[in-house]
This record gives structure tokens, sequence and C-alpha cells, in this order.
């Protein structure tokens, strides 16, 4: 699952049609899944199922609100596995968590206006 599936109109809808605003959260957005990344893989490698929940519902709740489909899914997965005491879908995912992050992190770099170029370059990536 490497498909950011990026609702642009909704996260637009989110702060009324302003641009710089979406631009302003996207970077907001990027630094706080950093730290909420680095949160999830240290709670899987010390086996912290809670830690695990914790920072897939930060990561869940964060992408829901700028309309980032695919990290959202996956969010919700492995929170709710964990929820459930499995890290199961958590470890299968890290790895593609990552490269969603990334991608989200590169749209915050360089602008939502230029995304479906990006996005195009990505998934060839």
């Amino acid at each position: 699952m490497n498909d950011l599936q990026w609702n642009k109109n909704f996260a637009l809808e989110q702060t009324a049609g302003d641009e710089e605003l979406l631009e302003e959260l996207l970077v907001l957005f990027r630094d706080s899944s950093k730290n909420d990344y680095r949160d999830l893989c240290g709670a899987l490698e010390g086996g912290d199922v809670e830690g695990v929940a914790t920072a897939a519902h930060s990561l869940k709740g964060a992408s829901a609100s700028l309309g980032f489909e695919g990290i959202c899914k996956l969010a919700t997965e492995m929170e709710g596995e964990a929820r459930e005491g499995s890290l199961d879908s958590a470890l299968a995912g890290r790895d593609a968590m990552g490269v969603l992050l990334t991608m989200a992190a590169e749209l915050a770099e360089v602008g939502a206006e230029n995304f479906p170029p990006l996005l195009e370059v990505l998934q060839k990536w």
C-alpha cells in the first residue's frame, strides 16, 4: 500500500479554500508525523502495543484532518489491532507507513499546488 490517496479538495474544505493555510498545515503534519512515526517504530521494537496504538491514533487523526486517506487507513488498521493486543498489522505496515509519510513530507516541501506532478514521480519511485 504505497498510495497516499490525498483528497486535496477535502483538505481545502478544512481551510475554507485558503491555500496558504493548507501549506502551513502540511508543514505541521510533516513535523508532527516524524515524531509519531519515530514513536511508532520505537514502540514496535519494544513490543509496546499501547505505544503503537497511541502513535497510530495520532497519525490517524492528523492524516484524516488533511485528507491523507492512505495514511489514515493504514494507521486505523495498526491502531485497531494494537488495541486488541497484536502488533502484526503495525509490523507489516511499518515500511509502507514510512513511504506514505515521506510522500506527504515531500508534498509539504513542494507545495500543494504541485501535487499531481509530484505524485506521478513518487509512484514511479
